[in-house]
Formats: C-alpha cells, structure tokens, sequence
C-alpha cells in the first residue's frame, strides 16, 4: 500500500501530447485496472500546450472532462470553464503547485529551452521536477541538479531515456559506490525499428511512416534519423552515470538515411545485424562518446533486440558489466516512468 508524504500533490503540466494523455489516463484509471497505483490521486492543477490552449484551476481541474475535451478537439477551448490564455513562464512562477511535469517535446537547436527555464524557476521556488523532455538533463543536468540539491527537491528524468526503465534508479539505489566506467546500448527506437523492417525488406519511408504511425517517432522524425535523439540519450546518461558534464553537440554522429536495404540484409546474410550503437568509454583517460551504425554479430546480445526494443550496457570498476533491456515499450512505458518519478517524491 502506497503512504503518501502529501496526501494529494498538486501537478503542473507542460505539454499534453501522447505521453501526457497516457500520464492522464494512468490517474484516472480505476484501481482495478491498476491496482499497484491504488491511493496515488494527485491533482492537476493546470496544463499547458504550446499551441493548443490551456487549463488551470488552483482547486484542481476537472481532468476527465478536460482529458477527453482534448482527445476529441486536439486543443483546450473557451468551452472549458477552466481554460485560460497566460503564458507558461506566469504559471510556472506564479501558480501553487507541489511538481512540474514537462512532457514537452525536445528542441535541440534552442539547447533544451525553453523546458530549461521552466525548471529552473520551478526549482528555485523549491518545487519539485519530474521531466520527460530529454533537453534540460541533456544540456544542463549539473546545474539543474545541484539547484535541486540546494533547494531541497527533486529534478527526476527516468522517461528521458529508454522509455521509464528503471535505470536511473538502478545507478541512485543499486549501484552505491560504484564508478561508470562505460557505457553502451541500442537506445532509440525508430531506428532500431526501421533497420529490423530493412531487414525484412520494407523500404525505409514505408518503414518510417508505420513507425510514425505507432506513435514513438519524434515530432521531427529527423532528430531519430540523424542520431540526435540517440547523442541526447548517451549524452544524458554521461551526466549522470558517469558524472562528465557534456552536452549532445560532443557526441560523434552518424544517422541512418543513407543506409539501403541492400546493406541491411546483406549484413544479415553474413551473420551481423545493422545497430545504432550509442557508446561512451576511457580512451586513455579520455572520454571518447559517439552514435554509430555498427554490424553487430548474430550470436551478440545487442543484435537480438529488434523492433522498438532497448538494451543498455553498464560497465562499472566493481561488478561485470549489467544490462537493462526493454522489449518494445510503449506510451505507457513512458508514462510510467513519469509516474515511478511522482512516486519517489510523494510516497514513503
């Protein structure tokens, strides 16, 4: 049974795409259906889009009602009694509120803003962050972290990489004492999706266009075809896992729009799979990070990971490298890693 620190936290929404709707479908949810969340009904005080309206109401807003007002018309409307017309910097500083949730989408040419100031004013007034926006801890974890250390709350990210496995948690709880000493893995699951489709023969558009079907490609698709969402996940981890303050524009790059499905399944025909392999490692004291596409072997661990699926490796000076894989997670892999955050704060 879950106690709870606050006996209803107060959340703040910063997007309301699928990852939040899923996060908002989780809290209305009936305890049967879920029954591990059974007790956990946080309150949304308000929601904000970037181009498709917002709510707020400081007593709690009617999330079904707005949930399924957003399903249906894809924005927030004057309709709702809620719906208010503020900017999101006057809400973030202004409103009462126990967490913010950023589930808005990456910018990597704006360097993780504006989700950055966001957070950062939400921890200066001592509020905690959960955030699924790979772009604050990719281009400023150690400032936000050590704000957050400062100010005594939380700024937690484990939907920020491979989809709310655990594995930052696995690194706080699990691995005390530890040092990181390298790191490896399949962490992007459009192209990882695309290669297996290669290898079956389905061209990459087509490929591409189911993928984005399914609803895991980014908003733009080439931030996974180009390796920048993979250089942010590595980039993300390096943060944290190996304590080296680096940002996404240090990773190597290589993409997957030049790759044929000749290459692909002429690898296979040899015994090798075609991977977008993230890694980061010592080369003589120095570390080396890159996102490329490598022949991995068949009898490989990383080559049996196909479809969406994740695999992260984790080398460390006191144990045998771990692995964390993930088969082909979903929205609610996401959301869940949302929701295992919120947890960690507010429960005992």
């Amino acid at each position: 049974m879950l106690i709870l620190k606050v006996p209803v936290p107060r959340l703040l929404f910063i997007g309301f795409g699928n990852v939040g709707q899923k996060v908002a479908e989780l809290f209305l949810s009936k305890n049967k259906t879920h029954p591990g969340l059974s007790g956990f009904k946080p309150q949304v005080i308000g929601i904000f889009t970037k181009t498709h309206g917002a709510v707020v109401n400081q007593a709690g807003i009617n999330l079904e009602k707005s949930f399924n007002q957003f399903v249906k018309s894809k924005h927030f409307t004057q309709a709702n009694p809620d719906y208010v017309n503020i900017p999101v910097i006057e809400a973030v500083q202004n409103l009462d509120y126990d967490c913010l949730i950023d589930v808005s989408g990456l910018t990597i040419e704006k360097k993780g803003e504006p989700s950055i100031t966001y957070i950062r004013e939400a921890l200066k007034r001592s509020i905690n962050v959960v955030s699924a926006n790979k772009g604050p801890a990719a281009f400023a974890y150690k400032e936000l972290h050590s704000l957050a250390d400062k100010q005594s709350c939380k700024f937690l990210h484990e939907s920020a990489v491979m989809d709310g496995a655990p594995v930052f948690n696995l690194y706080r709880n699990n691995l005390k004492g530890c040092k990181v000493t390298g790191l490896s893995g399949i962490l992007n699951s459009t192209t990882n999706f695309i290669l297996s489709k290669m290898e079956e023969g389905v061209a990459y558009e087509k490929a591409l266009k189911e993928a984005q079907k399914q609803g895991f490609v980014e908003d733009n698709y080439l931030n996974d075809i180009d390796g920048w969402d993979a250089a942010v996940k590595i980039t993300i981890l390096v943060n944290q896992l190996m304590e080296a303050p680096i940002t996404p524009f240090e990773v190597l790059r290589e993409g997957i729009g030049n790759i044929t499905i000749e290459q692909a399944q002429n690898a296979c025909e040899r015994g090798y799979h075609l991977k977008a392999i993230c890694r980061a490692f010592y080369e003589k004291n120095i570390l080396q990070t890159r996102v490329s596409v490598e022949e991995v072997p068949d009898d490989h661990i990383f080559s049996k990971v196909s479809g969406t699926g994740s695999i992260l490796r984790i080398e460390t000076d006191l144990m045998n490298p771990i692995m964390v894989v993930q088969e082909n997670p979903s929205i609610q892999d996401t959301a869940y890693g949302i929701v295992s955050d919120l947890l960690s704060i507010f429960t005992q």
